[in-house]
């Protein structure tokens, strides 16, 4: 079994017994599960066109949204994930130290879609907002907006290379 379908079982499990302990939460559960998968799977694919490790950009998408998992609440959810994530991916055994370093930084900035960062965590970035609207939700600020804006000429490359998502 390779480590994304690994990690994505073990944040499955994680998204279960956070949902137990805190119940007020801005998303409902399933959708942390939904969105964990998609946007792997986008982060996948986006990563192979922009020859960037795919199993890393994948695995980092998966945790994008940690801090939201163990805190329930979207506002700051992305600086609030990333000590709680560093300790996830040790305790899982899959990951590096620099791999785990290089995940956990993309987790804390996924949030900053106008401020540019490495490749795994623009990937992060991208796959989130596109994961958004392919389910027809409202991205509410303006540098979502402009990065789908700016996401889609990259989707026309990709698809003329023979690229899918």
């Amino acid at each position: 079994m390779n480590r994304l379908l690994k990690l994505q079982g073990m944040l499955i499990d994680e998204i279960d017994k956070y949902g137990a302990i805190v119940t007020e939460r801005d998303e409902p559960l399933e959708w942390e599960k939904v969105h964990i998968s998609s946007c792997a799977k986008i982060g996948y694919i986006m990563a192979l066109f922009r020859d960037v490790d795919p199993d890393m950009a994948a695995c980092a998408c998966a945790c994008h949204d940690f801090g939201r998992i163990v805190t329930g609440k979207q506002k700051g959810h992305a600086e609030a994930g990333y000590e709680p994530v560093k300790a996830f991916l040790k305790k899982t055994e899959l990951f590096s130290e620099e791999e785990i370093e290089q995940i956990a930084v993309a987790v804390k900035n996924h949030s900053s879609k106008s401020e540019l960062g490495g490749p795994i965590e623009e990937i992060v970035k991208d796959a989130d907002v596109l994961d958004f609207d392919q389910y027809g939700t409202e991205l509410p600020r303006e540098e979502q907006k402009r990065r789908l804006r700016r996401i889609e000429g990259v989707l026309a490359d990709m698809k003329k290379a023979g690229f899918v998502l």
